[in-house]
């Protein structure tokens, strides 16, 4: 089943509110420049790391549970084998969506957050979907 068809990569890329978990302020991580992409466009980016750093003028939460706002997108800089969780936790925060980044693959995830009413969109770039 795919995840993400073009219709879909345009909805949630008109959305305003993206957490971006995994984002630091860590520069060579492509986190850090997607999360400025997304700034550029005008979408408000929520920083989710352990470490909860203040990343381009944004608050950091330590989770997403930790998030005191709704967010409308969450999406995963993380490893594969660690998507799983974090799309459990989008689903629990009421998200509308999860945006998977390239090489984040997991496909039950990505079903259960579609049985949740969540849009999904896995192995995508949002800055690289942009069009």
């Amino acid at each position: 089943m795919p995840h993400g068809d073009r219709a879909t990569v345009d909805r949630l890329l008109a959305l305003p509110t993206w957490a971006v978990v995994g984002l630091s302020n860590d520069r060579s991580r492509a986190a850090y420049g997607v999360a400025a992409f997304l700034q550029s466009l005008g979408r408000r980016i929520v920083p989710v790391h352990p470490q909860a750093e203040t990343v381009h003028g944004e608050q950091g939460y330590p989770t997403l549970a930790d998030i005191p706002f709704d967010v409308d997108v969450v999406d995963l800089f993380v490893r594969s084998e660690l998507a799983g969780p974090v799309v459990d936790q989008a689903v629990a925060k009421g998200a509308k969506a999860v945006w998977m980044q390239l090489g984040v693959v997991d496909h039950e995830a990505a079903e259960r957050a579609e049985a949740a009413g969540l849009e999904v969109v896995m192995d995508r770039c949002p800055k690289i979907e942009w069009r």
